[in-house]
């Protein structure tokens, strides 16, 4: 890692009541890195993604971020798209949220990048399970962020809709934009990651080069 960090996460802990889920939890994550987050179903993944994301509260820790809030972007496998509009007007209204201001060729050209050039007017609530979730994507590009929150977003994607979100993925590292990533298929994507932090009986198992983790199989 190289560079100020655009996120720095120090000594996070979360609980639900009495319930602790994490403690201990350290991490920094640079322009233009990669971050993995590791570990079982119900480890925290997803609660400590929130938590990065400002979504949610550290019950002790600290969370603090180098960039702009309005240039982060989050990107779950709930996609948040209105099924009454078009694809084009879905793009245009969160344009319209984040005061940006899109032309017509901005919103087809981000259309033709997640391939729906064809599918521009058409209701989203139409769209296949790949479709929405390409337009989701669409809607982070909008946004040209710095730093981007995945948790599973290639959950229930077919296999051409899942190659498109793995290459993005890696674009968006080629730009500079740090990636802080929760996959379904820690095996096949740890080898596109920089870094790994794994979370297992409520703390940080690992925190280190991809490189140089090894998940068990199979992992979520």
């Amino acid at each position: 890692m190289s560079g100020e960090p655009v996120l720095t996460v120090s000594k996070a802990a979360k609980f639900f009541g009495r319930k602790l889920v994490f403690k201990n939890v350290s991490c920094e994550v640079a322009r233009g890195e990669i971050l993995l987050l590791a570990g079982r179903n119900g480890a925290g993944k997803s609660t400590l993604m929130k938590i990065m994301a400002g979504l949610g509260r550290p019950s002790a820790g600290t969370v603090t971020l180098g960039v702009e809030p309005e240039k982060t972007a989050y990107l779950g496998h709930a996609t948040f798209i209105y099924p009454g509009l078009t694809a084009t007007a879905n793009l245009r209204f969160w344009a319209g949220m984040y005061g940006l201001d899109i032309t017509d060729e901005d919103l087809a050209a981000v259309l033709e990048r997640v391939g729906l050039t064809r599918a521009a007017e058409e209701k989203a609530g139409g769209f296949s399970r790949g479709m929405a979730q390409r337009l989701n994507l669409a809607r982070v590009f909008l946004v040209n962020p710095d730093l981007v929150f995945l948790d599973e977003p290639g959950t229930g994607l077919d296999s051409r809709s899942m190659a498109m979100m793995r290459n993005e993925i890696v674009s968006f590292r080629d730009r500079g934009t740090a990636v802080v990533w929760i996959s379904h298929h820690v095996h096949e994507d740890s080898i596109l990651a920089d870094t790994v932090l794994a979370i297992g009986n409520r703390k940080v198992e690992y925190y280190g080069p991809a490189s140089g983790y090894e998940p068990e199989a199979p992992s979520c």
